[in-house]
C-alpha cells in the first residue's frame, strides 16, 4: 500500500521526506541524501516500462497510473512512501489513484505568497511567471527524463483535491510553517496518523530526535554545499542551483511585489482564510 506525500511544488515536501527517510531508512536517524532517494516520486517513467506503456503518450501514461500502482503494491504487506505533486483528480477518464492502492496521504501546504518565490527560483521563472503558474487551473507538470507528466492544477485546486481522502480518514494536513517552527509536535502528529492508518512500527524518540536535529535547514543547506544533491535543477547556464535556498527566511513581505500579492490573495482568499494565512 502507498502512503502519498503530496504537495504543490516548493511547499516543503522535501523536508517531510527527509525526516521520514532518516527515520525509516537509516540505522542512526541521521539525514543522508542517499536515504532521501528511497522515497521517490510518482509517476516515474520506469513505473510504466514493464507495462509496455509508451511513456511519450500522455493519455496512455495517465490511463495506467493505477495499473502501475497495482504492480508496485504486488508485494503484500509492504508500505511504500511516494512523493507526488499530482492533484487527486481524474484525467483521460482515469483516476490518479484509488483506495485499493492508497493507505493514506499526508498533504504539505505552504503560504502561496512564499511558494511563489521558491517556485520562481527553482524553475528559472520571473515572479510574474511563477504567479501565473500558480493561478493556472489547467496546469500540468513538465515531463522529464525520469518523471511523467501529472495534472497539477492551480495551487488551491491541488490543495482541495487531496482533502477528498478525509472522508475515508486517510488524510493528514500539515503546514510547512509548523514543520519549521514546531517540528517535533508536527512529526508526532504524522507518526500518530501512520499508526491510525495501519502502518506497523515502534516509535523510537531518541532516533526521532536525531532525525529532527539532522534535518535542520541550515545543516541541510551546508550539506548541499559539500555534496551533490541531484534533485537541484540547472540554471540557464547549466550550473546546478541551490535546492536549499532561503527556507524559513523566505518571507513574502520582503520578496513579493504588491501586484502579485494581490493576485494571489484574491484568487486563493477562501483557502488562505481557511488555513489561517489571511
Amino acid at each position: 500500500m502507498i502512503i502519498w506525500l503530496a504537495s504543490y511544488p516548493k511547499s516543503g515536501n522535501t523536508l517531510l521526506r527527509s525526516i521520514l527517510s532518516s527515520y525509516f531508512y537509516s540505522e542512526d536517524g541521521v539525514f543522508k541524501f542517499e536515504n532521501l532517494n528511497k522515497i521517490t516520486q510518482f509517476p516515474n517513467t520506469h513505473h510504466f516500462m514493464s507495462l509496455g506503456v509508451d511513456i511519450d503518450n500522455d493519455e496512455q501514461v495517465f490511463q495506467n497510473f493505477i495499473n502501475a500502482q497495482n504492480l508496485i503494491n504486488n508485494e503484500q504487506g509492504k508500505v511504500k512512501f511516494f512523493k507526488t505533486h499530482s492533484s487527486l483528480s481524474r484525467m483521460y477518464n482515469s483516476n490518479f489513484t484509488d483506495l485499493k492502492n492508497t493507505l493514506g496521504a499526508i498533504y504539505v501546504v505552504r503560504d502561496p505568497r512564499n511558494v511563489v518565490s521558491s517556485l520562481a527560483h527553482h524553475f528559472n521563472l520571473s515572479i510574474n511567471e511563477a504567479t501565473e503558474t500558480m493561478l493556472d487551473e489547467d496546469k500540468f507538470t513538465e515531463k522529464t527524463l525520469k518523471t511523467s507528466k501529472v495534472f497539477l492544477g492551480s495551487w488551491n485546486f491541488n490543495y482541495k483535491s487531496w482533502k477528498n481522502l478525509n472522508k475515508q480518514k486517510r488524510y493528514l494536513l500539515i503546514k510547512y510553517e509548523d514543520l519549521i517552527t514546531r517540528k517535533k509536535t508536527v512529526m508526532l502528529r504524522v507518526f500518530k496518523f501512520l499508526e491510525i492508518i495501519g502502518m506497523k512500527f515502534k516509535l523510537d524518540m531518541v532516533k526521532l530526535n536525531k532525525c529532527l536535529k539532522s534535518t535542520d535547514f541550515d545543516k541541510m543547506k551546508n550539506k548541499e554545499k559539500e555534496e551533490t544533491f541531484f534533485e537541484a535543477v540547472l540554471d540557464k547556464n547549466g550550473n546546478r542551483k541551490n535546492f536549499f535556498n532561503l527556507g524559513p527566511k523566505n518571507d513574502w513581505r520582503n520578496l513579493l511585489d504588491e501586484n502579485n500579492r494581490q493576485k494571489i490573495e484574491k484568487k486563493f482568499q477562501k483557502e488562505m482564510l481557511e488555513l489561517g494565512y489571511l
